[in-house]
């Protein structure tokens, strides 16, 4: 009996370090919205493009002025909805749990999301102002895959896999570009779905 007293310490004591150390609260539903929100975006992404005369499946990205505007619209719209979507339904999780939203754990988790995200964001810019279109799909899914990799210590270990699994998709797309619109669409839209629904049942949320 003091054996089995002593193991439920530490196990409690445990879970308390974790608790602490690391972010737990993420929604996986979030995750679902954010790879419907991108399946959206490419969708609306190659309806523009093919009223161009061209698709972004094709090799060479030789678009102009108002089409370059029009899909960076399109991803920063993406990129907004699935942040504010997330933000939301993680902090409704934290409260179900009774746990705050903003402790040293989600701290961490940010601090080592934004290098690997704020670097890939000025690489992609000056990519664009460049002209060099080809390698935006590969540099979003590769700082964005690495970003994953590096936060996902403060929070579910999930999360590495779906990083890794980013930066694989990444490569792909940069090595094959003809290859980048399908692997852009597997990589925020299937990837982000499928972790969604494995984290929402996988942790009872």
């Amino acid at each position: 009996m003091k054996e089995d007293s002593i193991y439920s310490e530490l196990s409690s004591i445990r879970s308390l370090m974790e608790r602490s150390s690391k972010f737990i609260s993420l929604s996986g539903l979030s995750g679902v919205m954010a790879g419907v929100y991108a399946l959206v975006g490419a969708f609306s992404a190659q309806r523009l493009a093919q009223s161009h005369g061209n698709g972004l499946a094709d090799s060479g990205y030789r678009y102009e002025g108002v089409i370059i505007a029009q899909l960076i619209f399109i991803a920063i719209a993406v990129l907004v909805l699935s942040i504010t979507t997330c933000i939301i339904l993680t902090r409704r999780q934290s409260i179900k749990k009774g746990e705050p939203f903003w402790h040293p754990g989600s701290k961490r988790l940010l601090t080592n999301l934004s290098l690997p995200l704020l670097t890939g964001g000025i690489f992609i810019i000056i990519l664009l102002l460049r002209g060099e279109y080809t390698m935006i799909i590969p540099s979003t899914l590769i700082f964005y895959g690495l970003a994953l990799v590096s936060g996902s210590q403060y929070t579910f270990s999930d999360v590495r896999w779906l990083g890794v699994f980013e930066v694989i998709l990444g490569l792909v797309s940069a090595m094959f570009p003809h290859l980048s619109f399908i692997s852009w669409i597997l990589g925020f839209g299937i990837l982000h779905i499928l972790y969604g629904f494995i984290m929402h049942f996988k942790y009872k949320q």
